[in-house]
């Protein structure tokens, strides 16, 4: 009998060691009603109603036969805090996936009047205002700012929309060409 529990013990205790990998994977939240208002930096939902959500593979399938224009929402770089004033500082250079625009500042929960705008303005350029035009969005990995924007873009019309929840660290670790990037100026 002892035999029996000590051996129902360590089949239980293997299958927990068989079991650990996928235990210790993150199920990725919800998707919110609204947008995401803080935190942005940290595990993203899978999903994003009214949008498709791409990998990396169809991500560079869409850009190679420029089936979409691709919009990089991540935030302009700022002055740490901490660093005292006479520190010299300059932001890091940010690369994107080729062709890409860069609304700056757009993926954020709430945005200023003027930088709706801006974002609104920026969509129209780079659809030509054509709301039926393929967009993809994306930032980094594990952020919430491409995943509001391409929400917003939505609540603004454009029925074509991606979402690329592994960014331009997804595509620069499979190996695909990034270019410098500036801001798209601000109207």
């Amino acid at each position: 009998l002892i035999r029996e529990k000590i051996g129902g013990i360590a089949v239980v205790v293997m299958a927990l060691i068989v079991a650990l990998p996928v235990l210790a994977q993150e199920t990725p939240p919800a998707e919110p009603e609204g947008y995401r208002l803080e935190n942005y930096h940290g595990p993203t939902p899978a999903t994003l109603k009214g949008a498709t959500v791409i990998d990396t593979a169809r991500a560079f399938d869409i850009w190679n036969n420029k089936g979409a224009v691709f919009v990089d929402t991540v935030a302009h770089p700022t002055r740490p805090a901490d660093l005292p004033k006479e520190a010299s500082w300059q932001a890091a250079t940010r690369l994107d996936i080729p062709g890409s625009i860069w609304l700056v500042d757009t993926g954020f929960g709430e945005l200023t009047t003027s930088t709706l705008r801006y974002f609104e303005s920026g969509l129209v350029r780079a659809t030509a205002n054509d709301k039926s035009k393929s967009l993809g969005f994306y930032c980094r990995t594990n952020c919430w700012a491409s995943w509001n924007a391409a929400k917003r873009s939505l609540s603004l019309g454009y029925k074509n929309v991606s979402w690329y929840p592994g960014g331009a660290d997804g595509w620069e670790k499979a190996g695909h060409p990034l270019e410098e990037r500036q801001p798209e100026p601000r109207d």
